[in-house]
């Protein structure tokens, strides 16, 4: 199981991972293994997730999944595949954790006085330097 937090766990069994040949420059023994894993979980047929957390998924890592509703994460960060497999399992619990943390709403404030004078003094000013412009004798 996958903790993600304290409600939900992930079973191992819904998640799927390939392995493929990692890209950037050669070297030896560098493009002859499958060291990029990429993890697989398939958000919309996950037993272990409410409809509820699932559309909050699919809305929040719509970037990340595909057509089919399938998440997927790749690592080729280091050259053994059990590393980059491990590196992605953190991403998705991350990602996952993220995702699943509810947007706490923004509480509406008063403008502070001071704003509202710098405000107003900083439009005064601009009026004055715009009438200093005029010529004199020109009224509105």
């Amino acid at each position: 199981m996958i903790r993600i937090n304290d409600r939900i766990a992930i079973p191992w069994s819904e998640i799927e991972f390939t392995a493929s040949r990692s890209s950037g420059p050669g070297g030896q023994h560098v493009n002859t293994t499958d060291s990029r894993v990429t993890l697989l979980f398939d958000v919309a047929a996950s037993q272990s997730l409410t409809q509820l957390e699932k559309m909050v998924v699919t809305g929040k890592l719509r970037r990340r999944i595909d057509k089919r509703g399938v998440l997927s994460i790749s690592s080729q960060t280091f050259r053994s595949q059990k590393s980059n497999k491990d590196s992605a399992v953190d991403r998705f619990v991350e990602l996952m954790r993220w995702a699943l943390t509810p947007v706490t709403p923004r509480k509406d404030t008063a403008v502070p006085r001071s704003a509202k004078r710098k405000r107003l003094e900083r439009k005064r000013h601009t009026a004055d330097r715009k009438r200093q412009r005029k010529p004199p004798g020109v009224d509105e």
